[in-house]
Formats: C-alpha cells, structure tokens, sequence
C-alpha cells in the first residue's frame, strides 16, 4: 500500500529543462561555443559536479563552467521572477490527490536546496511537501539511489511503499534502485529499452498517473 510519493523536480513538476537550455543556447551562442540541444540533454538529471565534466570533456578543463552556471542561474531567476514558472499538466491536481489522501509528499532533485525553494515557492507548491531532498543533501547523484532513500526516511516510508516520479532515465533508474513503484512522465528524452522493465507507469502528464495509482493507495 503506497504512503508516499516523492518527485523529482525539473523537466517533470515544471518545464524548467526548457528554460535553463534557453539561458545556456543564449550564452553559448554570445561566447561562439557549438552548442546543441542534444549536448544539452547529456547534462539533464545530473548534478553540477557531474554536468561540469560534461563541459570539460566537450570543451576542455578551462572552460568556465561555474561562472557561466552562475549567469544562467541568474538569467533563469529574472525571467521566472517576469514571467513566471511554467507548471507541467496535471501537478496542482495530482498533488491535490495525494494531499487529501494523506499521502506523505517529498521532493528528490538532483538541483540545490536553494533553486528548489524558489521554484516551490514561486509556484506555490511549497505548500504540498513535507521534505524536500536536494543535490547538496546527499553524496551521490542519480542514478544512485541515496536521493530517494533519504526521502523515503526523511518521510518514515518505507521505500516499497513509496511513488516515485521521474521524467528522466537517471531519474528512473535511481528510484528502481531505491525499490519503489516508478512512475515516468517522460520530458526531453523518451524511455529507453534498457529502462521500460524498470517503469511501473508511464504516462503523458502528470494528471493521467491519477486513476492508474488508485488502487494502490487506501
């Protein structure tokens, strides 16, 4: 019986994958870097540390990485403030159904703490979570499963009776690791043969995972 559901945030809760390829194309593209959407998707799901590497090996070890992480942080930060957070179909909805079926909630996203509050608050989702797990909470990124068993304890849920929704591979991968029921809205990339054994639902939005874990929760 599910007690607990916990998700990942970006590409899934709200189309932030977009927007942060948007600031890096803009940035790359003023500094004269070749630049793509399909680099850009090597580094979905990863940590900075992980995705750092990433731009080292496509650009060498000098490349400016955490100077140009920052200018994007920053471009993303004043254009949510403007614009708005773009909410992915169905959350507010499906959150709602969790909510009032007492289902604990956590937030596993290998972005910081500090990102995640912003996003939570500015989409006034905060309200739904009862603990959020961050990239700098643990030691391990996804696929490893630490971020979801930390949630998992932090909520006092065992793991098999946790949801876990993810949008991305790593993402489902870690949450199979951690041994609970895996729930995959996919975002930029689509499921791959390797991880379809690993789905327990797949769905086009949130909204649709509602009647399919029904019978799962009391």
């Amino acid at each position: 019986m599910i007690t607990a559901a916990v998700f990942d945030m970006d590409g899934l809760m709200f189309d932030t994958e977009r927007l942060v390829y948007e600031n890096w194309q803009k940035l790359m593209d003023e500094r004269g870097y070749n630049y793509n959407l399909d680099f850009f998707k090597q580094t979905v799901g990863k940590r900075k540390l992980e995705v750092q590497r990433i731009y080292f090996d496509r650009f060498g070890d000098d490349f400016p990485y955490w100077e140009y992480a920052d200018k994007c942080r920053n471009m993303y930060i004043e254009r949510v403030k403007a614009e708005g957070i773009p909410v992915k179909k169905g959350l507010t909805q499906l959150l709602e159904f969790l909510k009032e079926r007492d289902i604990k909630i956590a937030l596993a996203t290998s972005t910081s703490h500090e990102t995640a509050r912003f996003n939570l608050e500015i989409s006034n989702t905060l309200k739904y979570f009862d603990t959020l797990v961050c990239g700098n909470d643990v030691k391990n990124g996804k696929p490893h499963p630490e971020v979801f068993l930390t949630a998992a304890k932090r909520l006092g849920a065992k793991p098999e009776n946790c949801l876990a929704y993810e949008d991305s591979i790593n993402g489902i991968k870690s949450a199979y690791a951690a041994g609970m029921v895996t729930v995959m809205v996919p975002d930029y990339i689509p499921p791959t043969e390797e991880i379809k054994p690993m789905i327990t639902f797949l769905c086009g939005d949130l909204a649709q995972s509602i009647e399919k874990i029904k019978p799962l929760i009391k």
